[in-house]
């Protein structure tokens, strides 16, 4: 091993906690954070916490999340508790970025944690948080703050991913990977970003040069034929929040993305990865979209988790986000299924149910929401990635004559 690869965890958690502040955040002097992780996550959050400090935040809010207590509820609550949610505690974090604060999240939780418990309480669970923190969200998704995602290893996510394996061996294994693709192990770390966020961006204004009307998906069970939204606009890598700060949202992300047109998607799609949402592993989700709603859904395994979800509001039958990644990117040559979708969605090219992004819109951040809906973008309470691409897919830029342009073939860029 050369003296990258082999330095001990604790030097590598730093390097990533620097990545987390400087990359994914971008903090500023003055900026407050509210970051919410696992509880196996405190060696992380603690070593973010310092680097934050550093850079000059004068007041770091962390939220913990225990699986242990999340199970107790539904193996203990009454039944009403799961129409409810702390509205006073998202009304808080939505006033705190109001403020300036910034957000990172850690994810880590066990992927498979809810999928002994009843659906119908889980969907429940689920509505009544997103409808409490929906002004939270909306800050979010409308980028008007800097914010972040970044990744610890818990041990009941490893051994998820790598059952056949000691735990000791498991955790190593999901650490190598997500510190590999954080760029973590790079000489310089920023440096690597700087040029990685380079290669999107040449990404995207290649696209938005072409200013395509549709694309076109084809492989193994899939034809479909995804609309863009009036004014579309492709993003990827580090971009400048409304206020003024730049980030990456997502550590890793090798993606590009915009916004579909609700109304515009038409035609049958397979997943080619598991989707691990609330403790289910929703396995080869095939539906199909008439006029931008998914009017036929059926998966192999989770199909009762996948039509609650559908059913969550009018807006979850339609897409608002899709993403063009790569066969080839670092997370799908890895070979590992992280049954968690900040990694999973990096590894192929996806669609999203539910909520559309603003910033995915030429003047979409001061666009009223009468003229979002009528340039197509969709409203939901969810936002829910799966993947629809590999080597078997191929994808066109169609314009508005229907006239096609190879995009990808066969997952790569063409």
């Amino acid at each position: 091993m050369n003296a990258i690869t082999s330095q001990t965890l604790d030097a590598r958690l730093d390097r990533l906690a620097q990545v987390a502040v400087h990359v994914g955040l971008g903090l500023q002097h003055g900026q407050e954070l509210v970051m919410t992780a696992p509880l196996d996550a405190v060696p992380l959050v603690r070593r973010i916490t310092e680097h934050a400090y550093r850079a000059g935040c004068p007041q770091v809010t962390t939220l913990l999340t225990d699986d242990v207590t999340t199970l107790a509820r539904y193996q203990h609550a009454p039944d009403d508790a799961f129409d409810r949610a702390p509205a006073w505690l998202y009304e808080g974090m939505a006033a705190a970025y109001r403020g300036g604060a910034a957000r990172l999240a850690i994810a880590g939780d066990d992927p498979a944690l809810l999928s002994g418990q009843d659906p119908a309480r889980v969907s429940r669970a689920n509505r009544a948080r997103s409808v409490a923190y929906k002004p939270a969200m909306e800050l979010i998704t409308n980028f008007a703050i800097n914010w972040t995602i970044v990744s610890y290893a818990a041990p009941a996510w490893a051994r998820r991913m790598s059952p056949d394996l000691p735990e000791a061996d498991a955790v190593a294994r999901l650490w190598d990977a997500i510190f590999a693709a954080s760029r973590v192990d790079a000489p310089d770390p920023v440096a690597a970003w700087a040029t990685h966020n380079a290669g999107l961006h040449a990404r995207t204004t290649a696209l938005n040069g072409q200013r395509f009307h549709a694309l076109h998906f084809r492989g193994p069970g899939t034809d479909l034929r995804v609309g863009l939204a009036d004014g579309h606009l492709w993003l990827g890598g580090a971009e400048p929040a409304r206020n003024g700060i730049t980030c990456n949202p997502n550590i890793p992300t090798e993606e590009v993305f915009t916004t579909p047109h609700m109304l515009r998607v038409d035609g049958t799609v397979r997943s080619t990865k598991p989707l691990s949402y609330s403790g289910t592993l929703i396995q080869d989700i095939a539906v199909r979209f008439d006029a931008g709603r998914i009017t036929e859904a059926h998966a192999r395994t989770g199909e009762e988790v996948l039509q609650k979800v559908l059913g969550t509001d009018d807006g979850a039958r339609r897409l608002g986000e899709v993403a063009l990644v790569p066969h080839s990117s670092p997370i799908s040559a890895s070979g590992l299924l992280f049954l968690n979708t900040l990694f999973d969605e990096n590894a192929a090219s996806h669609i999203a149910l539910g909520q559309a992004y603003r910033t995915c819109l030429d003047g979409g951040t001061t666009a009223s929401e009468d003229e979002l809906a009528r340039r197509g973008a969709n409203t939901s309470l969810i936002h829910i990635d799966w993947m629809i691409g590999s080597g078997q897919v191929d994808v066109d830029g169609l314009d508005a004559n229907g006239a096609a342009v190879p995009v990808m073939r066969a997952g790569e860029w063409a």
